[in-house]
């Protein structure tokens, strides 16, 4: 990504720790310990036909062109180590879009300039007089992230020589307005007026900007777009380009993408796009209208003099309703009438909760309008932090000293800490007197902290952590180690706060074994620093305390639905899907337990109703509805005319911790684009590139006719298990509620679940079981995308790779991508119903060569 990757830290100390409350639970590391002899392409989760590097860190696509035969792939790559870092571009080229060959280094980031995302393009007729008439040059225009001032400006580099080797153009940047968030050029030929045509992104604003050049040196400002549509996080990455309607070239509209996060429709990063009219220089959008919510009972409204007979407990509610913001807090908006529930009382350090009568469930779904932050709830987390569990106290940090402890660097001083440091945010939820706190002379200290030796004789290794979000594996840590044989096998880092929580390990089958303790900070960034507190062995795992702000439905005495707001004082419509608490007895409870920054929450407007109420989110248009799709951008000069876009397959949510080694980041298989009416409206649709089925192997296994009811069943035996498959499916609809496809099935109940839920309308992929999952509490979950049934029929196209399933619905007009994790063993290829019974009328299963030249069947 073009991101600010560079001031994201900072940034987030700024805002006092924006960003999501994550559990502190970690999985064992052994996924990233690559033995030494393991053939390249050939690691557990490497993907068989998706690009990857070779080695190291990878993340948005670039410079995409087509010249002489080849389709070139630039990338944002980090040539020293598997993090995010010393941004440069990465180049491979293909002939087909499917067998990709990584070339040497393009533009290296060098000590003025990182390199961030652009585009190329061949300059035919030499405007820019970097080649000749005869041999065109290749031009990418980039954006140059300085690293001494942060400013983001375009530049050009060029090439003679297709692509091999590159040279800066002395007269960059080509454009400075003197920005910091001014980044991710994609620039085409524009015919009608014989010039050059720059779609670049004002990213903090949520604006685009079109600027035109006849030599791709001197640029005019053209016009503007935006805001509109979801504008929660920062945008980025922007392409435009034209397409026909249903393929009537009489009918053309123009498409622009434009990536932003957060703010995603399934959370964290996603490819938003908008359909319109384009004359040269300003692009219209379609009007989509004014939206009206469902009509329903109103159950609270905030609109009394007193909250009525819901209760609140702490400080954070008030006593009674807001009238809009209140004392130090940004302006208010959203909202519905004149009051609405808001826990910005005494600001964010203040905590509380504001919860309904019990009520019996007789509506379909709960509408209401949510803000403020977005701290998810966490399941096994309690509200308030009690005694800890039972067991040896390794270290607890009273009495002044270290101990036993070694300590090298300068981050952790000759003693412990005993709260708050010089110029640091309040640091809390620590026991007694004494803590780690590696903050001492501000983030730019590094040192490690390691205990001796002790035995793994107990269940768990609990401990209290805070501080930054760095994990073991990137290039910079801030993180709770434990050692066995001086071998990282479990690691924690903090989620960018000062409030330590606790944190476990299950050591089980550690049983018996000698292991240390390390505390590392090698970060000298923003949030370069971690605390830590009362390590200890016990057979109870220590509870978390809540750092929520949510809205929670409580069934049962559980939590089974809950909503965050996104770090924004504008409310927006959620809706909860009450059908399966139907005739039970429920609670809404407001929870606002975060002390740092966006730690409040604000509610309006309960409605029990009959149809569930759409946010701005969910009332955009998405190019790809999953978690990990994102920098999406397509192609220039492709052969026919055709659009082939390509996207980052990965999330800015957990993206430096995905359990992947030695490179990290994958892009997701070429598509190609389409313009289509779909129930009226225009939509863009995607579909796998042609080329995929070059990598199928002979000897198709297929099942027809089928009827599944209330079961899941092997399907077509086991020929049809692989870790590599190409999938085409169709369904006919009788009464199941649910139904579809598990790939990746395995021992312990293992599965990626690819279904259609009949009641919602709605194509999903639950990926909560799907292997490994916790090294990120945003990570595991299910991804929905609205799917109609055509003639009474669902079609799917299913891509399974190593670590990943790409799921395409209908005619391509919903797409979900979303990387997994399971157990190489784990091969199996279900058909499964629930609640009724479904028509599987044909399904074929391809397995896929790989495109590195070797079989992967088994």
């Amino acid at each position: 990504m073009s991101s600010g990757r560079a001031s994201r830290h900072a940034r987030a100390r700024m805002t006092a720790a924006v960003a999501t409350v994550c559990a502190l639970s970690a999985a064992p590391l052994a996924p990233q310990a690559v033995a030494a002899d393991t053939p390249p392409y050939s690691e557990t989760y490497r993907p068989q036909f998706h690009f990857t590097p070779e080695k190291n860190w990878m993340n948005d696509p670039n410079g995409l062109v087509y010249y002489k035969g080849e389709y070139h792939l630039f990338y944002q790559y980090n040539p020293n180590g598997n993090s995010w870092g010393d941004m440069s571009w990465g180049h491979a080229v293909s002939k087909d879009l499917v067998h990709w060959k990584q070339l040497p280094l393009a533009l290296s980031h060098d000590d003025k300039e990182m390199v961030f995302s652009g585009s190329a393009v061949v300059d035919r007729d030499n405007t820019t007089g970097f080649g000749t008439k005869t041999n065109p040059p290749m031009v990418a225009i980039y954006t140059s992230h300085r690293k001494d001032t942060g400013i983001q400006a375009q530049s050009l580099a060029y090439s003679t020589d297709r692509g091999r080797t590159w040279t800066r153009y002395q007269g960059n940047p080509v454009i400075d307005i003197g920005s910091k968030d001014f980044r991710d050029p994609k620039v085409q030929w524009y015919a009608p007026t014989k010039s050059w045509l720059m779609t670049v992104s004002m990213s903090a604003e949520h604006k685009v900007r079109f600027y035109s050049s006849k030599n791709l040196k001197d640029w005019e400002l053209q016009s503007e777009f935006g805001p509109s549509g979801a504008t929660g996080g920062v945008w980025e990455c922007p392409d435009l380009f034209p397409l026909a309607v249903d393929g009537n070239q009489k009918n053309i509209k123009w498409v622009l993408v434009v990536n932003i996060n957060p703010g995603g429709i399934a959370g964290g990063s996603a490819a938003q796009y908008f359909v319109g009219d384009f004359d040269g220089n300003k692009f219209t959008a379609q009007d989509k209208g004014t939206y009206t919510p469902p009509t329903g009972t109103v159950a609270q409204d905030f609109e009394g003099a007193d909250f009525g007979s819901w209760t609140p407990t702490g400080t954070a509610f008030g006593t009674t309703p807001a009238a809009g913001a209140v004392d130090g807090q940004g302006a208010v908006s959203g909202y519905e009438g004149k009051g609405l529930a808001n826990s910005f009382h005494s600001g964010d350090a203040s905590t509380g909760t504001l919860t309904s009568p019990s009520f019996t469930v007789d509506s379909k779904y709960l509408n209401f309008k949510v803000g403020g932050g977005r701290h998810p709830h966490v399941d096994g987390t309690v509200m308030e932090q009690g005694p800890p569990p039972a067991g040896t106290v390794i270290a607890d940090f009273e009495g002044g000293t270290y101990g036993d402890w070694t300590t090298t660097g300068d981050a952790f001083g000759t003693s412990p800490a005993t709260g708050t440091l010089g110029n640091q945010q309040e640091v809390s939820g620590f026991l007694g007197d004494g803590l780690v706190n590696s903050y001492l002379d501000g983030d730019t200290t590094t040192g490690t902290l390691t205990s001796p030796e002790f035995a793994l004789d107990k269940d768990y290794v609990n401990f209290l952590v805070g501080g930054g979000n760095h994990p073991t594996g990137s290039d910079n840590p801030t993180a709770v180690e434990l050692l066995v044989d001086g071998n990282v096998v479990r690691s924690t880092t903090g989620q960018d706060g000062e409030a330590l929580n606790w944190a476990s390990w299950d050591v089980k089958d550690l049983a018996g074994k000698k292991a240390q303790i390390k505390v590392v900070d090698d970060n000298s960034g923003g949030w370069g620093h971690v605390n830590v507190d009362h390590i200890m062995l016990s057979d109870t795992r220590a509870q978390p305390v809540s750092q929520e702000t949510a809205v929670n439905l409580i069934v049962d005495g559980k939590v089974v639905r809950s909503a965050t707001g996104s770090n924004s004082e504008t409310l927006d419509w959620t809706s909860f899907d009450m059908r399966p608490y139907a005739g039970k007895q429920a609670q809404i409870k407001i929870v606002d337990m975060n002390t740092t920054g966006w730690g409040h929450l604000l509610a309006d407007r309960f409605t029990a109703a009959d149809t569930a109420a759409k946010s701005v989110v969910q009332r955009a248009d998405w190019a790809d509805y999953g978690k990990d799709y994102y920098a999406a951008v397509s192609w220039e000069d492709a052969p026919g005319g055709k659009r082939y876009m390509i996207g980052w397959m990965n999330n800015w949510d957990y993206s430096g911790a995905v359990p992947t080694s030695p490179w990290r980041g994958s892009q997701s298989v070429p598509r190609e684009m389409a313009l289509r009416t779909v129930d009226g409206s225009i939509r863009l649709t995607s579909e796998p590139v042609n080329s995929v089925t070059s990598l199928r192997q002979p000897n198709a296994v297929s099942a027809s006719g089928v009827t599944v009811k209330n079961a899941s069943e092997t399907l077509i035996g086991p020929a049809a298990q692989g870790k590599a498959l190409d999938i085409e499916a169709t369904f006919s609809l009788k009464d199941a509620d649910r139904f579809g496809l598990k790939v990746r099935t395995g021992a312990d109940g293992e599965e990626t679940v690819i279904g259609y839920d009949a009641t919602t309308q709605e194509l999903y992929v639950d990926r909560t079981h799907s292997g490994a999952v916790d090294f990120n509490s945003t990570f595991p979950g299910v991804q929905t995308a609205p799917l109609k049934a055509e003639n009474g029929k669902v079609k799917l196209r299913i891509l399974v790779d190593w670590s990943s399933v790409e799921v395409f619905g209908g005619s391509g007009e919903a797409a979900i991508t979303d990387q997994i994790f399971p157990d190489p063993a784990g091969q199996g290829v279900q058909v499964f119903a629930e609640n009724g019974s479904v028509e599987l009328d044909k399904a074929v299963v391809w397995h896929l060569r790989s495109a590195h030249g070797t079989d992967v069947r088994h």
